[in-house]
C-alpha cells in the first residue's frame, strides 16, 4: 500500500503517529508537504508533480490541511480524488467542515442538534440580533478563527452591542450563539473513523476561561460517551460526510450540541489521555476500503460518504 500524508511538518504529533501507524503495517508511507505540489491538467490526463518531479499515483491519502490553507489544499485532495486516490477526508467535506457557518447549515438540516446561532450582516440591528439569539450571555465567534481563537463570551446585553457594533464596523463575519453555562467550561471531542468512535475525550477549560481548546490551556481525559452522545457524533460526522473527524460537542440540559467537526483533528490530545491507538484505527480504515493498485490493472477503490 503506498499512502501519502498531505502536510506541512513531519515532525508534528500527529503526522508522526500516522507514519509510525502505517509503517507497522509495512506500508510504503510519504509525507508531502502540498503547498510544494503543482497539477497539470490536460484533456484525459490529470498529473501532480512534487518538487519538480512528477508524483507517483498513491493508494490512499491523509490530508493533514492548515486552516488557512484549505482553498490550495483542497484543489490537491480533489485533484488526487480525480485520479482515483481514496481519500480519508474528501475535499468537499473538508471545505464544508472549515466554514463554520455552512457546516452549521448542514447538520442542522440533518437534524443534529447544536447552540441556537444566529448569523447576520453589519446592515443589521444588533439589538435585533441579541434578541433573536436569546439574550446575553452570548458567544461570539468570528468564522475565520480556529483553535478558540476569535471567540468572545460577552455577559451582558450592553457589552455584546458593543462589541458586535466594533466588529460590524470592521466588516468582520460574526456567528453569535447562546451560551450553555451549564457545560461549565467543558466539552466532549469524539473521534469517529469510517462511521465508528473510536475513542472520546472529556476537555475542560483552564480556570476562569469558558473555552475548553487545549490550544488555550484545556485540560483533557479519557471519557466514555453515553448513547446520546455516541449517536450524535456519528449523525454530525454522516451529515458532514467525513470518514475521520473530531466531532466536537458541549454538554448541555437537552443534550449533546455540536459545536464544531474537524476534518484533520489533532491526534496527540485524544491518543495521550484514552491510552488509544487512533492513528492505527485510521491505517485500519484505509485498508479496508482500498485495495492496493495492480500497475497493470485499474485502481479499486470501495466508495465511502466522504464528500469526494
Amino acid at each position: 500500500m503506498i499512502v501519502y500524508i498531505l502536510s506541512r511538518n513531519e515532525n508534528l504529533y500527529s503526522t508522526a503517529r500516522l507514519i509510525e501507524a502505517a509503517k507497522a503495517k509495512n506500508w510504503d508511507v510519504k509525507v508531502i508537504d502540498y503547498l510544494k505540489c503543482t497539477i497539470e491538467i490536460m484533456k484525459g490526463e490529470l498529473v501532480i508533480n512534487y518538487l519538480g518531479k512528477v508524483l507517483p499515483t498513491p493508494d490512499a491519502i491523509i490530508p493533514r490541511i492548515g486552516a488557512s490553507r484549505t482553498f490550495y489544499g483542497t484543489a490537491m485532495v480533489r485533484h488526487f480524488e480525480m485520479m482515483d486516490v481514496f481519500s480519508t477526508a474528501g475535499n468537499l467535506a473538508i471545505a464544508r467542515s472549515r466554514d463554520k457557518l455552512r457546516s452549521l447549515q448542514v447538520l442542522s438540516k440533518n437534524d443534529v442538534d447544536m447552540p441556537k446561532t444566529v448569523f447576520a450582516s453589519n446592515k443589521s440591528s444588533a439589538k435585533d440580533v441579541i434578541a433573536l439569539s436569546g439574550g446575553a450571555p452570548l458567544v461570539l465567534k468570528i468564522l475565520e478563527g480556529t483553535q478558540g481563537v476569535g471567540v468572545v463570551l460577552v455577559d451582558s446585553e450592553k457589552a455584546a452591542k458593543s462589541v458586535l457594533d466594533a466588529f460590524y464596523g470592521m466588516d468582520v463575519n460574526l456567528l453569535v450563539q447562546e451560551f450553555i453555562e451549564e457545560a461549565g467550561g467543558a466539552d466532549i471531542r469524539a473521534l469517529v473513523v469510517g462511521g465508528e468512535v473510536v475513542g472520546a475525550m472529556k476537555r475542560q477549560g483552564a480556570e476562569g476561561d469558558f473555552r475548553s481548546n487545549l490550544h488555550q490551556g484545556g485540560s483533557a481525559t479519557s471519557y466514555k460517551l453515553n448513547r446520546k452522545e455516541k449517536s450524535t457524533a456519528l449523525a454530525a460526522a454522516k451529515a458532514m460526510g467525513l470518514g475521520v473527524c473530531g466531532v466536537d460537542m458541549i454538554p448541555s440540559s437537552r443534550g449533546p450540541l455540536v459545536m464544531e467537526v474537524n476534518s484533520s483533528p489533532g491526534l496527540e490530545g485524544i491518543e495521550k489521555s484514552t491510552q488509544l491507538d487512533i492513528a492505527g484505527k485510521i491505517m485500519d480504515y484505509i485498508e479496508k476500503n482500498v485495495t492496493p493498485a495492480d500497475p497493470n490493472k485499474k485502481r479499486r477503490i470501495k466508495r465511502d460518504n466522504i464528500g469526494a
